[in-house]
Formats: C-alpha cells, structure tokens, sequence
C-alpha cells in the first residue's frame, strides 16, 4: 500500500522517461485517470490505454519522444499528504512562465492552470509539468 498514490504515478513516469521507456504502467484509479486525460490533452504523452487486470486494473501511458527525447522534461509533486497547498484563483501558479502546466484540483474537477484561471476556480495545486 501508498501513503501517496500520486507522488507513486509521478515517480514512474518520471523514472520512465529518465530510462527511455516506450511505456509504463500504472495502477489505475479515478484521480489517475484524470491526470493521464490531462497529459494527453497538453500533448505530453502520445496515447494510453486502460487494462481490466485485477481489482482496479492498469493504466499504459505511451510516452512521447522527439528527436529520441522526450517531450515531458519535468514533473514535480507540490502538494502532499503531510503539507497540502491550496491557492485561490488569484494567485494560480504559472509553470516556467506559462510555458509548463500546473494541474488544480477544484470543486469543478482536475483542470489544469489555464482552464481554472478562466472559469475563475482555485483549489489543491496537485503537481507541476514542463
């Protein structure tokens, strides 16, 4: 078991990238899935799939090469278990000035820093990608 099943999501894709891995699983859950939605549409990842493997099943993520780098350079958990951070809409935080993503969690759902800026909603400031 995870104290921190995100922090776990995060070191795996991190972990995949670093090694030059096509691919890598991950344990599937709602939160998860909501995070991998997001790294499709900002086109940090090519593609993923979902597999029916046990209980909860499993989550693929394809990740994205060019020039046999990777697109996603940086990804970094702010918020934890043991120190939360909240902010409200005026104070969302800008990733490499604009040119990263900084994924909210909301009343309205996972959104990233754009889309929360437009509706006008703060909320946990769950991880940084560049």
């Amino acid at each position: 078991m995870h104290t921190d099943p995100i922090a776990d999501y995060i070191t795996r894709i991190r972990n995949a990238v670093r090694a030059k891995h096509r691919k890598v699983d991950i344990p599937a859950s709602n939160l998860k899935r909501e995070l991998t939605r997001i790294l499709l549409e900002r086109k940090y990842i090519s593609r993923f799939t979902e597999m029916k493997d046990g209980p909860q099943g499993t989550i693929r993520i394809y990740l994205k090469f060019q020039d046999n780098q990777s697109v996603l350079t940086g990804l970094t958990r702010v918020s934890k278990p043991g120190r939360r951070v909240y902010v409200d809409h005026e104070h969302l935080p800008r990733v490499l000035g604009g040119l990263g993503t900084a994924i909210i969690s909301t009343s309205r759902g996972i959104m990233t820093d754009q889309e929360a800026r437009k509706i006008g909603v703060g909320g946990e400031v769950i991880c940084y990608i560049w």
